[in-house]
């Protein structure tokens, strides 16, 4: 299946177990569950628990450091729950997919066993919502294409709000993933940062564009202003309308329109959005297997 086509059915997928475990709830990610685990921290903090249930995500090229986590969790006395892309059998206990889309999978999981399963829910309706615009040929009623074509020549530099950073790395992964672009985050405090950032060399805020994601607190939105007089453009992508107090199920959509995004910044580009051979012969050597293979 194509990546637009997984895409399209993205939506509603999530097809693995819904059953809640017992909290306190702590989660990890390694490889390919990292990004799952960033973007549930509205729901469940990135920690190591000491009871109740120690989520751990990874994929076969990260397999080692999951276990370490898993051991670890396990001796101060929580229930390990190991959700993983693939590996040996006997150490997994949830299965989802692979690639780009292990992040919904993933985080749709965590959401559920962890007693969110409106967030969850109100998720998948934020991304079908998206999915009839951003499936679309015309870019002028199309956000993903028309983002794309915006950032098409730039390096985007990649801003959230404090609690909401885990956007700015899923960002970076996808438009480096599938689009095969560049972009800069900028984590931690943004003022230091943008206010000095091309002070001695100015022409190389040419050819930027600040990307913000989710809501602007009073201290990004200065960064804005600050952004605004140094770089081509100041891009603000705010969380969609949604029905449940956490930020999860809009960062999930934001995600999503991320993906969306970098397949057309791909397609722009005259570029594959699929892994490249590179991406997959690491992860395999990491993994144990065989580049043949």
């Amino acid at each position: 299946m194509s990546l637009h086509s997984l895409l399209l059915a993205l939506p509603g997928s999530y097809s693995g177990p819904v059953q809640l475990q017992s909290g306190p709830y702590g989660v990890v990610g390694t490889g390919e569950g990292t990004l799952a685990a960033l973007l549930a921290e509205p729901l469940i903090a990135a920690s190591l628990s000491t009871s109740g249930t120690q989520f751990v995500l990874s994929s076969p090229d990260s397999a080692p450091l999951a276990l370490e986590y898993t051991a670890l969790a396990e001796a101060a006395g929580a229930q390990v729950r190991r959700v993983a892309t693939g590996g040996d059998a006997e150490h997994i206990d949830t299965l989802i997919p692979a690639g780009v889309t292990a992040a919904y999978h993933g985080a749709q999981y965590l959401a559920y066993a962890s007693g969110h399963a409106d967030e969850a829910q109100e998720a998948d309706r934020l991304l079908a919502t998206l999915a009839q615009s951003c499936a679309g040929e015309e870019t002028e009623s199309n956000p993903a294409r028309e983002l794309a074509w915006r950032l098409h020549g730039r390096t985007p530099l990649l801003l959230a709000d404090e609690g909401a950073e885990g956007l700015v790395l899923a960002w970076q992964h996808l438009l480096a993933r599938t689009g095969k672009s560049y972009s800069v985050p900028v984590l931690g405090d943004p003022l230091p940062v943008l206010s000095g950032m091309f002070e001695a060399q100015h022409e190389q805020g040419d050819g930027k564009v600040g990307l913000l994601l989710g809501d602007l607190s009073p201290r990004l939105d200065l960064g804005r202003e600050i952004m605004e007089s140094r770089v081509d453009e100041v891009i603000h992508l705010p969380f969609p309308d949604h029905n449940t107090d956490s930020d999860y199920a809009p960062g999930l959509a934001l995600w999503y329109l991320g993906a969306w995004t970098a397949l057309y910044l791909a397609e722009i580009g005259g570029q594959s959005p699929e892994d490249s051979p590179v991406l997959r012969r690491a992860q395999a050597e990491l993994s144990g297997e065989s580049a043949e293979e």
